[in-house]
């Protein structure tokens, strides 16, 4: 029996030693999720406060007695600050953060105009820069930074780059350069606190008062028509370059076939004349070449190669002899 008893009492006693070491175990222990990292916090001792060195994702032991785990989001956030009450904001973070109010952008222009814009961005914190960050603003909420702070640093930026550009190109074709000089900006400054913007954007078009919005639309359309005007122009001027060129064309076609048939007539001509003073040269050669030939007795052979033996009869009588044979 005693031993028995014994037995229970040691079960018993190492059961509650192994509740013990659980419930220590599990209030020593927590666990980062992922795209977190984990900021220990320093309660007690001569150290306390905001350790340098960040957890990384998993398993984290600690002291609860005098230490603190801060779960710290490093993945990408995604903000809209908008005039709408609507957009960019779920009903769990208005009712937190009481964001259901106009987050809009107003910005001056270099002539003192103000104009109003739906900003988006996107931004994630740099992990090894998350104990600073903690230890500065004491907010792990990163949308109640981006609400904050973030959003003053980035109203502040629009107001510092648009101040040096007319309204004008900011509401043209200058607000693409105006983005990337405040995106640069922010990115300076934010950046020493760990955060990186990775998009900035203007949703939307910019909201001008409107007598300054007809102005510039009336301008756009003056600047467009008067580019249609100079295409025309262009276009009539080179539509006549055309039919000069064609004509010209047409014209040096016609001189140079008539110069052609100038040449071959002249080539004709020349081959002709070059014929004939040959035949000529030959004929003459020819005649030459017979006439050295000719003595009396040849020709008295003709004259006797070529009589039929008939002697011609004249009136008066008698046969006239031709030649003289004796000759």
């Amino acid at each position: 029996m005693n031993s028995y008893l014994k037995l229970i009492k040691f079960t018993a006693a190492g059961l509650a030693v192994l509740i013990v070491c659980c419930i220590f175990g599990c209030s020593t222990t927590t666990r980062i999720d992922v795209g977190h990292v984990g900021v220990k916090v320093k309660l007690a001792g001569s150290d306390r406060g905001v350790q340098d060195m960040q957890l990384k994702t998993g398993w984290v032991f600690y002291n609860p007695l005098a230490e603190q785990v801060v779960e710290f989001p490093v993945s990408v956030q995604n903000i809209v600050l908008s005039a709408s009450r609507h957009e960019g904001n779920s009903d769990k973070d208005k009712d937190k953060t009481d964001h259901g109010v106009d987050e809009s952008i107003t910005f001056s222009s270099i002539e003192g105009v103000n104009a109003n814009a739906d900003v988006g961005f996107s931004f994630h914190i740099d992990p090894p820069q998350a104990p600073h960050l903690y230890a500065r603003f004491r907010q792990n909420d990163m949308r109640e930074l981006a609400y904050g702070y973030m959003r003053n640093v980035l109203r502040e930026s629009f107001s510092e780059v648009a101040s040096r550009m007319p309204i004008q190109e900011i509401y043209g074709a200058g607000k693409s350069k105006m983005i990337a000089e405040v995106t640069t900006k922010c990115g300076a400054n934010l950046g020493k606190d760990g955060i990186i913007i990775d998009q900035l954007t203007i949703n939307g078009a910019l909201r001008l008062p409107q007598n300054v919005a007809d102005s510039i639309n009336n301008a756009m359309a003056a600047t467009q028509n008067a580019i249609q005007s100079e295409n025309k122009v262009r276009q009539v001027k080179a539509e006549a370059d055309q039919t000069v060129t064609t004509a010209t064309g047409a014209a040096e076609a016609a001189r140079q076939k008539a110069k052609g048939e100038a040449d071959a007539l002249v080539i004709k001509t020349t081959a002709e004349a070059e014929t004939r003073l040959v035949q000529a040269k030959s004929q003459a050669e020819a005649n030459k070449i017979l006439n050295s030939t000719l003595t009396p007795q040849v020709i008295q052979y003709k004259y006797a190669d070529s009589w039929d033996g008939k002697l011609p009869v004249y009136s008066g009588g008698g046969a006239i002899p031709m030649f003289n044979m004796n000759k």
